[in-house]
């Protein structure tokens, strides 16, 4: 067992954090989460963590606000009880949608969040397939940015289709992780082109790449209301794939995702457990769920001994 280590599970994420205290083999930490009657929250810490290297985890996923505020309040409790150190692993980083300004008099709200953390005391970050790379720059401590690729691949390997793969990313801005997924499992690789012709007019989907009587499987860091990826997943089976599945990290799945999801062509969706499902989307039939668990637990165990944490990141 490790010593002068505590892991500390927000409201978030409380079956992954048991999870990641398994790998690590400590204890969850105890810790009281509660509200008072206006809403505010409020964490008292049931344990000594002076001079403890403390691990909070807490996705800032729905209800995003209440997830965020309760991450900083624990934060600022572990300061506040002489921590020796304190690291926030967000597996999934809300607010990430909002790194730039798209125009003008709009905020750049996960610059906000980044000021917030560092502001409660945490002295590292660690994060998965964040939605915009660029964000780690917000930051002014050790930011520690991990891709659930590991995790997606092994289980592709051991059930890779029995047709020639093709991974396809929904628009250009995946490109790059889809062509990271096609290089390790040796399969070619396609594009989504989506664009309106003019206003008020569907958008059209055109495929660049071949994936006729392949296996599509359309890559993608989450989904959120399901709307491009079921578009593009009929795109590619209008243009002739054999099949259709889905890969994405981060499970939003937010308002009509999972009627969306139920109604498409998609054989199969492939998500990780950063984010708690809801009954709804447990309710899918053709959904897989992998944990990330082991994942986290590893860059935990690194962090607190110093070590190199580098070879996860691929």
């Amino acid at each position: 067992m490790l010593k002068s280590i505590a892991i500390f599970s927000g409201g978030a994420n409380p079956e992954l954090g048991r999870a990641v205290c398994d790998y690590v083999e400590v204890p969850k930490g105890k810790i009281t989460l509660s509200a008072f009657s206006d809403g505010e929250s409020f964490v008292e810490i049931g344990e000594n963590v002076r001079g403890v290297n403390c691990f909070v985890l807490q996705s800032t996923c729905a209800p995003v606000n209440q997830n965020l505020m309760e991450a900083l309040v624990i934060i600022d409790t572990l300061r506040r009880a002489s921590a020796g150190s304190i690291t926030a692993v967000l597996p999934y980083f809300g607010y990430a949608r909002q790194d730039r300004k798209v125009k003008p008099r709009t905020p750049i709200s996960a610059k906000l969040v980044a000021d917030l953390i560092q502001a409660a005391g945490a002295n590292r970050v660690l994060s998965i397939d964040l939605h915009a790379g660029q964000i780690q720059g917000f930051f002014n401590i050790p930011f520690d940015h991990l891709y659930a690729l590991p995790v997606v691949i092994d289980y592709l390997r051991e059930h890779r289709p029995d047709n020639e793969l093709v991974i396809v990313s929904p628009d250009a801005g995946g490109v790059e992780r889809a062509r990271a997924y096609a290089k390790r499992l040796n399969a070619s690789l396609a594009i989504v082109d989506k664009r309106r012709d003019r206003p008020n007019v569907s958008e059209v989907m055109h495929i660049i790449g071949d994936v006729k009587g392949k296996d599509a499987l359309l890559l993608d860091d989450m989904i959120d209301t399901a709307g491009t990826l079921t578009q593009a997943a009929e795109a590619v089976k209008k243009a002739g794939a054999q099949s259709v599945r889905a890969a994405a990290t981060h499970a939003v799945l937010s308002g009509p995702a999972p009627e969306r999801l139920a109604a498409s062509c998609l054989e199969e969706i492939i998500v990780t457990d950063t984010i708690p499902l809801r009954k709804e989307v447990r309710a899918l039939p053709n959904l897989t769920v992998l944990s990330v668990a082991r994942l986290i637990g590893e860059a935990v165990k690194r962090i607190h001994h110093g070590d190199s944490i580098s070879s996860l990141f691929v």
